[in-house]
């Protein structure tokens, strides 16, 4: 329902609450800080709009007229109505910035999130985080359903209806245990021999399974299927067969030569690794921070812009 023409402004009607407790329009002026001819016209206005005198002047000052005195009634209720949406707006916006949801791909989330989340508890005390992890197609979705802030996911692409930016770099590395025939190969394994191998991978919806199928164009059907970087490591391991997953996942095992790197032929398997939020939107408060706190990197020899400016600065992808 719209206002009807009679109700005056809020600002008005803070200013005859001035005059009525403070018995004089220069006072009043002065407490809402604005001249007094100024003050002096807006209550004239108001008049003329209510077709009501609200004001007795004298040279002792100014007091409400009878229907002054209902006026000013009624204008208090609605300057603390006024005041308490004014509050109630602050603590939401206080709670929305006071907390930050994310869910981000398990390398993310294992490799690289911690040092990240331990930097804006730095830069801000007081957000409380949550953290999820799921695989990319899932990260997508739920970024894309409002159920999430800020998403990081693994591959090549940015996920249709989000834009992001490349946060880091990975590379997909192909590993078996010390006592696999191909770690003791001399010459590299061929891409056509990586496509037509079984592997342990992860499940489809995954960033690095995306990566490795658009290299391969048609693998073979893996040995097994594993749902989490620590069962892909654990079957590699136990020599269940080559494996293929992020060197942020093997770096400690391939150092402790517990695994051995495969050197593939022909065949680039490095992927960025990017934040997501929904398009045509820009991160604000933590989400912004964490986006800040990230940094970049080149990706595929092409330097990604810097993330330690304004994020309006960040070039939002355009949905593939």
């Amino acid at each position: 329902m719209a206002l009807s023409p009679l109700v005056p402004e809020l600002g008005a009607l803070e200013l005859l609450l001035e005059v009525a407790r403070k018995g004089s329009v220069g006072q009043a002026a002065a407490a809402v800080g604005i001249s007094q001819p100024a003050a002096s016209s807006r209550i004239k206005g108001m008049e003329r709009q209510l077709g009501l005198p609200l004001l007795e002047r004298s040279p002792r000052g100014s007091r409400p007229t009878p229907a002054g005195r209902l006026v000013v009634e009624w204008a208090r209720q609605v300057v603390e109505a006024a005041q308490a949406l004014d509050a109630g707006i602050a603590a939401l916006r206080e709670d929305r910035d006071a907390r930050l949801r994310v869910v981000a791909s398990l390398t993310v989330a294992e490799y690289l999130m911690p040092g990240w989340l331990l930097a804006l508890r730095g830069a801000r005390p007081g957000t409380a985080v949550t953290l999820r992890t799921a695989n990319s197609q899932a990260v997508a979705g739920q970024v894309l359903a409002g159920e999430a802030d800020l998403g990081f996911v693994e591959g090549g692409r940015t996920p249709p209806g989000l834009a992001g930016v490349a946060v880091a770099a990975d590379r997909l590395a192909v590993v078996v245990a010390p006592g696999h025939p191909w770690a003791r190969r001399r010459t590299p394994v061929t891409r056509a021999e990586l496509a037509g191998t079984p592997l342990v991978l992860r499940e489809p919806g995954s960033g690095t399974r995306e990566v490795l199928d658009r290299a391969l164009g048609s693998p073979a059907e893996p040995l097994l299927e594993l749902a989490s970087t620590t069962a892909l490591k654990a079957a590699a391991l136990a020599g269940a067969g080559p494996v293929c997953l992020s060197e942020l996942a093997v770096a400690d095992e391939l150092a402790t030569r517990r695994l051995v790197e495969v050197p593939v032929a022909d065949l680039d398997l490095r992927r960025p690794l990017r934040a997501v939020w929904p398009a045509g939107q820009r991160p604000s408060g933590p989400a912004r921070d964490l986006l800040a706190l990230t940094g970049s990197v080149p990706v595929h020899g092409r330097a990604e812009p810097a993330m330690t400016g304004p994020i309006d600065r960040i070039p939002i992808s355009p949905p593939t």
